[in-house]
């Protein structure tokens, strides 16, 4: 390669003419020398052995170039930092235990775990409370398996379900379900908060109350628990406000809590095996009580004496039953399990006690004096709602993936691995707190009868201070994260601009906080501190995060039997039916949990999906739904290809062919406007507009034009397509447009095509167009609708009334019938009558008629007025002769001239002034073409120019000779035209029938708002002759009338009598 270069160079060196050598310089030459060494110096950058691809490396990268970019990728929000901190150094990336599994246990184990786990247990048994813990683990396993095919299916950014949705289902789905994921983590906020209140009050500092004795009153205690819920709101916001650092390192300690925590209650439970002297209960019969010290727990006790025998009158209960002391903390080998096996779910109101008799449980006087009650009505799914958020934040681990080593392999492993881990816990956990604990002590949700202590605390090894200080800072720990999470997800939802009025939100504050996401976070979870109780707070965001989990198994069992090419995830151990199975759990726990709930959450979903879908900006992900919309498309499409449609499912897919002027402009906007008004078909519409021209050097035009055409049809509502089509000729692109347009079934079997109105002075070309257009549409047997002043048909915003006159002459396979049927539908035409005109010969029975076209009509259910109009036999009058003589000679004299193009167009026009202008005939018509302005000015300037040369004489003329040609021309075609013979009797007859039928319909129609009638076939031969007089016979059909629709039927029924 370096010896041919060489030798090139040495090439050029030589063909290079010298100065030194006396050799005259080619200017030429040298400037092609110049650009050549300009390439070069151009080139020098490029590869030498690239140079076959320098034309591409301008606008394509170079493959190191593109592979760096991917490499380089940041796919992570911008995470939680300290303004104030120095720049730290790159840290190393992390793997599967540090980035994945243990945030997932510290999201995961919650605050539920320490203060209600022993109540679901002891309300719902161990069989039941093992379904329930089982059921909720089920649901985040299939939806970690789901996320796990969805998370190494790629890149993913972090943000969780959000971007995993959003980016597999569109920006619909995604917004809907980001906005409930945020709204899920904010509530999660104010649930730990409150949790972490109900520690403090409750087990650790119950002197602190301001609202007295919560123990007697249970709104008192949730009012403490919305005043401290509050101040310890305001000091964690301020918190994440101003010490993100702060953040950021207490997550380390709360998971070191919770860790402990867990290991100190299996201590504790083998520790206990035999059970322990810490805790009695005492009993009256079967029934818990409370505040009542055990030294005071005997029937004897002045005490309890004082308690249940006010006045002297004692409670019955209380005479009827013994008062016993019972251990609360049985142990393991006391068998209590069996005690524990069955649920004992209870009403409002009801007292806890041993078993499900009435005389037990039932408040019949009124008086709870110191026994426990239940403080809501308990069921099986309402507890799957209040343990549910005991398994959520299994995104921990996919919300980290820009900080993984190898986010592919350790977002399944971690967080399957933590999905079991923790689920061992809590389904061991259900099994070993029913065999250690008295079944009336679990039930005890706030330990009043153990003198407000709580339950898995006493279990711990080696003291409850180790439970209830390392629950209360875990629990701070969770409430802090959510708090910095949930602003971080609202301003990533707000930049993506899918939901417009969040886009304040997405602005930062001048040290980089989402301050504005802050503060509305905030108010929503004071929202949820309001309600003051965290079983009421546990099911409404089990809701958001059951659509949420629902939603990632909906994306995957969408992408999965798409089977999209893109779907490549490298987790192989997924299958579409446990997608499908984790979405039906999703669902189906939330209407068992709380209907009304699950409707809030549907409800909210449904707007924001609905507000997206109207107002939000498009975007373009390559989403599921529109890969699932392609893949209906094409099985609709297949299953259209089996066989034509039947008369019934029969409807317009219309094909508008607009013609643009020369500023690429549609020529007639009204007929996108019409193409409108017939969408009460509820077809396909498709608008194509043709340029001449060469389609490599005209793109750009026909960009700009697709671009124009696309916004008149917006402008117009036109539902459908566009396209531009650019032909060497306009008929051969427009006859390529209706054979090949459409897909399949979907092919249009309808054309709209506006009419030449210029075709007398445009020539032969104008009505060449328009008639092969004609053929073309009848060769591939589709309709046609052919409106004449279109510039005078209605606007799709107005409203009219009077008559829709059908003219009814051949039966075209019901067309003409079901055309105003659809115009009637829309609310322009709405107002108008219908009226039916049908032509009856002499020998035909008119009155019958009209009976059988009633009866048809009512068969179609179609109501219209109907006349039946009889054309007599009359002769041919002097006026046909005379119209056919002036057509025909017309056609003679162009023939006979043979001129050029040029002077053709002159002559024509010269011809057409001449002969037509005793012919006009006054009517209520305005020609309906937009250029008609230009037609009469360019009308005007020739009659000026024929006046001037007859009056002036030939001096006056540029071109005297060929002026004096072309009188002389004329002068001898008019004397040709007075010598002429009879009229050939086919053009007789025609012109007969176009003016008879005119005299007709103007005489019935002339005031209607649309006459619809037959449009006659073209002539079968191809000449110019036979062409011009099939346009003069429409031009004589139609005159007299502003508005009409000529149709003709593609070949078969449209239009069926039968249901």
């Amino acid at each position: 390669m370096q010896s041919n270069s060489a030798k090139d160079d040495s090439d050029e060196m030589e063909i290079i003419p010298s100065e030194h050598n006396g050799t005259v310089h080619d200017t030429k030459n040298e400037d092609s020398g110049d650009i050549h060494r300009a390439e070069e110096n151009q080139k020098s950058n490029i590869d030498p052995n690239l140079y076959l691809y320098d034309d591409d490396l301008e606008t394509r990268p170079h493959i190191s170039t593109f592979i760096s970019s991917i490499a380089n990728y940041e796919n992570t929000i911008p995470a939680a930092t300290d303004p104030d901190a120095k720049p730290a150094a790159p840290s190393a990336r992390m793997g599967t235990l540090i980035g994945v599994f243990l945030p997932c246990i510290q999201n995961i184990f919650g605050v539920i775990l320490f203060i209600r786990l022993t109540w679901v247990v002891g309300t719902a048994g161990a069989v039941c409370g093992f379904l329930i813990v089982l059921t909720c683990c089920c649901v985040t396993m299939l939806t970690a398996i789901s996320m796990s095919a969805i998370a190494t299916n790629g890149v993913v950014p972090a943000g969780g379900s959000y971007f995993m949705i959003s980016r597999s289902l569109g920006p619909e789905f995604g917004g809907a379900v980001g906005m409930l994921f945020y709204t899920g983590t904010t509530l999660a906020a104010a649930m730990y908060i409150v949790g972490a209140v109900e520690i403090v009050l409750t087990y650790m500092a119950p002197w602190a109350s301001i609202f007295g004795d919560f123990t007697k009153d249970a709104d008192a205690m949730y009012n403490n628990f919305r005043v401290y819920g509050t101040l310890l709101l305001i000091v964690m916001g301020l918190i994440v406000f101003v010490g993100v650092k702060f953040v950021n390192k207490f997550a380390t300690v709360a998971l070191a809590c919770v860790i402990l925590s867990i290991i100190a209650v299996y201590v504790g439970i083998f520790d206990n095996m035999h059970g322990n002297e810490k805790l009695y209960m005492c009993v009256l019969g079967k029934r818990l009580l409370k505040d009542i010290p055990l030294d005071n727990c005997t029937k004897e006790d002045s005490f309890m004496r004082d308690i249940y025998c006010p006045g002297g009158k004692c409670d019955e209960y209380f005479l009827a039953n013994n008062v016993t002391k019972v251990k609360g903390i049985k142990g393991l080998a006391s068998g209590v399990f069996y005690d524990n096996i069955w649920p004992s779910f209870l009403e409002k109101g009801q007292f806890i006690a041993y078993g499900k008799n009435a005389i037990d449980i039932e408040n019949t006087n009124g008086q709870s004096y110191n026994q426990i009650m239940a403080d809501i009505t308990t069921s099986f799914t309402l507890l799957i709602g209040i343990f549910f958020p005991s398994v959520t934040g299994i995104m921990a681990g996919s919300n980290r993936s820009g900080d993984l080593a190898d986010a592919q392999k350790s977002i399944p492993i971690g967080t399957i691995c933590a999905i079991l881990t923790t689920s061992t816990v809590y389904l061991s956990s259900v099994m070993f707190f029913a065999g250690t604990v008295d079944n009336l002590l679990l039930r005890d949700k706030f330990g009043q009868s153990i003198g407000g202590k709580l339950v898995v605390a006493n279990i711990a090894w080696p003291n409850q201070w180790v439970i209830l200080i390392g629950s209360f800072l875990s629990t701070l720990g969770a409430g802090l994260q959510s708090l910095t999470g949930a602003p971080r997800l609202l301003q990533a939802i707000a930049r993506d601009e899918i939901i417009p009025f969040l886009a304040p939100f997405a602005k930062s504050s001048s040290r980089g906080e989402p301050t504005r996401a802050l503060l509305l976070t905030i108010v929503i979870c004071q929202c949820g501190i309001l309600l003051g109780n965290v079983d009421l707070l546990a099911p409404l965001l089990s809701m958001f995060f059951l659509m949420c989990y629902g939603f990632v198994n909906l994306a995957c069992a969408v992408q999965t039997l798409l089977r999209t090419p893109n779907w490549r995830p490298r987790f192989k151990f997924y299958h579409w039916s446990l997608s499908l199975i984790g979405l039906t759990l999703c669902i189906s726990v939330m209407i068992m949990t709380s209907w009304y709930f699950a409707l809030i959450a549907m409800g909210m979903a449904i707007i924001i999906y609905k507000y997206i879908e109207y107002r939000g900006a498009e975007k373009e992900w390559g989403d599921g739904i529109r890969g699932m919309a392609l893949t209906a498309a094409r099985y609709s499409l297949l299953r259209l290809e089996e066989g034509p449609p039947h008369t019934k499912n029969w409807r317009p897919q219309i094909l508008v062919l607009s013609k643009l002027n020369d500023n690429l402009l549609p020529k007639y906007r009204k007929i996108f406007s019409f193409a409108t008004q017939l969408k009460a078909g509820k077809g396909l519409t498709i608008c194509v507009s043709v340029i001449k021209g060469d389609h490599t050097k005209i793109t750009n035009k026909a960009v700009d034009a697709k671009s124009t055409l696309r916004k008149y049809m917006t402008d117009e509502k036109v539902k459908g397509f566009c396209d531009v089509l650019v032909s060497q000729q306009i008929g051969e692109g427009l006859s390529s447009v209706i054979q090949t347009i459409g897909l399949g079934g979907m092919k249009p079997n309808t054309v709209i095509i506006g009419w030449p109105y210029s075709w007398r002075q445009e020539g032969r070309n104008s009505w060449k167009t328009f008639i092969q257009t004609v053929r073309t549409v009848a060769a591939c047997h589709m309709a046609l609708m052919v409106p004449k002043g279109i510039n005078f048909y209605p606007e799709s915003s107005h409203k009219i009334g009077g008559n829709i006159d059908i003219w009814w002459i051949v039966h075209d396979g019901g067309l003409l019938m079901l055309l105003p049927f659809l115009l009637k539908q829309h609310r322009t035409w709405r107002n108008c009558k219908l009226r039916i005109f049908t032509v009856a010969q002499i020998e035909d029975n008119s009155i019958q008629m009209k009976k059988d076209l009633k009866t048809f009509l009512y068969h179609l259910r179609i109501e219209a007025d109907v006349e039946v109009v009889e054309m007599n036999n009359s002769d041919i009058s002097a006026y046909t002769y005379e119209r056919t003589l002036m057509m025909e000679q017309r056609n003679q004299m162009l023939r006979a001239l043979g001129l050029n193009k040029k002077e053709n167009s002159k002559v024509v026009q010269t011809i057409v002034d001449h002969h037509y202008d005793a012919t006009k005939t006054a009517s209520k018509v305005r020609f309906a073409d937009p250029t008609i302005e230009e037609i009469q000015h360019h009308d005007s300037q020739n009659d000026e120019k024929r006046n001037s040369i007859d009056l002036d004489g030939p001096e006056n003329a540029d071109t005297p000779e060929t002026t004096s040609n072309k009188d002389e021309s004329t002068e001898k075609a008019d004397g040709d035209f007075k010598s002429s013979v009879k009229p050939d009797e086919f053009n007789v007859r025609r012109m007969h029938t176009a003016i008879k039928l005119n005299e007709v319909i103007v005489e019935k129609s002339q005031d209607a708002q649309l006459v619809i009638m037959n449009l006659p076939g073209p002539p079968r031969e191809v000449r110019a002759e036979r062409e011009s007089n099939y346009m003069e016979f429409l031009e004589v059909l139609t005159e007299g009338l502003e508005k009409v629709l000529m149709v003709r039927g593609g070949g078969r029924e449209v239009i069926t009598i039968y249901s």
